[in-house]
């Protein structure tokens, strides 16, 4: 068993796995049980530190999937940098907040599924396709499905999708899962910006919001940036924008953020959401 440990400072388990980037993980211990493709881990805080508990083979793919060799405080320096005080009002309460580096297949079925949905909606049928096509593992003595592969999806029919409850989704994870089978997503890790967008928006039932999250949340393409309800709030309630069009919010963040947006978009829109509670 391996134990990684962080400075909680620029690692906060809580904003970093509720932000709404990923969805298979579940309160455990004094912390979370996060389980990422077809491995777990066990992930949480205490006092100054947070500590990432995996199996041994498993240190690697945990390190990199929370990004921890990238300096988030010279990230935090750079957005607030730019003197808005929605910005560094954000990042005083969400510094902790990390970009994480997550299974594209996986990425990609589970922002297909948030689409008009909420996040418990989401997580039940997430769960349900894992349990249903992935394989049963034990990890700390805990239970875990694993996530299926886009070749195992592809020999299920629309009817499996609809009936674990995707609604009018079951026909985008169908026809997508045969996509990706067949090679869809290959050559997706080497672009960025507009190609890897064109490339995410040619799947069935991948808008430009969804491409944005696959991009940021799979492909750690930080340009990207997501514009949904409570991105939208905030550009009307704290930068007074007067556009209409998501399409243009986002490349009106793109251009005033550039390849920090990403991070920036995260932060914000974890802040935003919080302020209903």
């Amino acid at each position: 068993m391996q134990k990684i440990t962080y400075e909680r400072e620029y690692f906060e388990p809580q904003s970093t796995l509720g932000c709404g980037q990923t969805f298979r993980f579940r309160p455990w211990r004094e912390g979370y049980f996060v389980c990422a493709a077809d491995r777990a881990c066990y992930v949480y805080a205490r006092g100054n530190e947070t500590f990432v508990e995996c199996e041994d083979a498993d240190r690697d793919y945990f390190h990199h999937y929370f990004d921890l060799s990238r300096d988030y405080g010279e990230i935090c320096r750079r957005a607030e940098s730019y003197g808005i005080e929605t910005v560094c009002a954000a990042y005083r309460k969400g510094r902790g907040l990390r970009i994480l580096n997550q299974d594209e297949e996986e990425t990609t079925f589970s922002f297909l599924v948030s689409q008009n949905n909420h996040i418990p909606r989401i997580k039940g049928i997430l769960e349900r396709i894992a349990e249903r096509a992935g394989e049963e593992k034990i990890f700390l003595g805990e239970r875990f499905f694993t996530f299926p592969k886009a070749s195992v999806l592809a020999e299920k029919d629309e009817r499996f999708f609809a009936d674990l409850g995707a609604g009018y989704r079951a026909k985008y994870l169908f026809v997508s899962a045969k996509a990706i089978a067949a090679g869809a997503l290959r050559g997706a890790r080497e672009k960025h910006g507009d190609a890897l967008r064109a490339q995410l928006t040619a799947l069935c039932g991948v808008g430009p919001k969804v491409a944005d999250c696959i991009a940021l949340f799979a492909y750690h393409d930080t340009g990207a940036f997501p514009v949904d309800t409570w991105v939208e709030k905030v550009y009307r309630e704290d930068f007074h924008g007067a556009l209409k069009d998501r399409g243009k919010i986002a490349a009106f963040f793109r251009e005033l953020f550039g390849d920090v947006g990403g991070y920036i978009q995260q932060v914000l829109f974890y802040c935003k959401r919080g302020e209903r509670s």
